[in-house]
């Protein structure tokens, strides 16, 4: 909770300064949401670096033009007709830099100009602060401000989806804002570009289910819950079908079968709350981004099975795996198999 705060925190600073016109000198931009680091990226391009002048300080480092040299000569350089320059930094891992080039960027992040700011950006690289590098750790945490662009909320997401709707003149249900998250993943890079096809697609002023249904392509966890429903209201035709059309978009086997899994024990953690006569909103804080209107659904299919199934289903699943791993079975055949017994189980449960 409190890694959670103070990315916020940090967050909100950031979107001051850029208001401000007055960023740091220093920043570190990672985390799972790249819709938001690309976007705030673009905003302190945007209030540092005038168009006429970009060639001249803006510079734009990466593992194919990255050196300490070039780094410093970057951050050195004076703005030209105008009063700031722009580093950006993408993807180098400055704790895996030899021991020389460490200590460079030590002394060069305690002196930054006050007319640059430079940014390290994170998107496929993991940023892990390794302390064992005593010295560049304390030169980040120092001179530098961190920001983690975390998945947002299920809440935030809602609110930021009904806006991006409303910017192109339609209107969406909260629930359907719901389905969308769920059937996407629930991050804005996705979310955006799925927003844009059903505004393309959907001729009225409302968006409908349907509209969603027609063009979006759900995400492999959202296929896997959608099958765990079907096999829960005795649909089992249509559970076998939601398989074949995971085959068909080239999933994984093993990983299909991990979200299978995944859903399976998330419906039996809601069926132990339930026994327990807990709530759906004490259910919904043990998974993040979960609503309550979410969690309320989920312990909903849960009381549909019992205990007893729960357990066979993971026996089930785990012999799966086993089969998968050491056997020379069709992987895909194995699968189908799996759902098959699934529905004999529900259907005598």
């Amino acid at each position: 909770m409190a890694n959670q705060e103070n990315s916020q925190q940090a967050l909100q600073a950031l979107k001051a300064a850029i208001r401000q016109r007055q960023p740091q000198r220093l920043y570190f931009f990672h985390g799972e949401e790249t819709f938001l680091l690309n976007y705030y990226l673009q905003q302190l391009k945007k209030i540092l670096v005038e168009e006429l002048t970009e060639s001249f300080n803006f510079h734009k480092l990466n593992a194919e033009n990255f050196d300490l040299r070039s780094l410093a000569d970057a951050v050195e350089s004076l703005p030209m007709m105008a009063e700031h320059t722009f580093v950006w930094v993408d993807e180098i891992d400055i704790f895996k830099l030899n021991e020389d080039d460490r200590n460079k960027l030590v002394d060069l992040f305690s002196d930054i100009p006050e007319y640059c700011t430079v940014v390290f950006t994170y998107e496929t690289t993991p940023w892990k602060q390794d302390k064992r590098y005593k010295k560049l750790y304390e030169a980040v945490i120092t001179n530098g401000v961190e920001v983690e662009f975390a998945k947002q909320s299920q809440r935030e997401l809602v609110n930021w989806i009904s806006r991006h709707f409303a910017a192109e003149g339609k209107s969406i249900a909260p629930e359907l804002c719901v389905y969308l998250i769920e059937l996407t993943g629930g991050t804005m890079t996705v979310l955006s570009g799925e927003i844009s096809k059903i505004c393309a697609y959907s001729g009225a002023d409302h968006v409908v289910k349907s509209d969603i249904d027609a063009v979006v392509e759900p995400v492999l966890d959202a296929i896997a819950f959608q099958m765990t429903n079907f096999m829960a209201d005795g649909a089992y035709g249509k559970a076998m079908q939601k398989l074949q059309q995971l085959l068909q978009m080239q999933q994984k086997p093993l990983a299909i079968l991990g979200a299978v899994g995944w859903q399976f024990r998330r419906l039996s953690t809601a069926r132990v709350y339930y026994d327990s006569g807990k709530s759906a909103a004490e259910y919904a804080k043990l998974y993040r981004n979960v609503s309550y209107y979410n969690a309320e659904n989920t312990i909903s299919t849960a009381k549909r099975f019992s205990a007893r199934f729960y357990a066979r289903s993971a026996e089930l699943i785990m012999e799966t795996e086993r089969k998968m791993k050491t056997s020379t079975d069709d992987a895909a055949r194995l699968l189908e198999v799996l759902v098959a017994e699934l529905a004999a189980e529900a259907r005598n449960d």
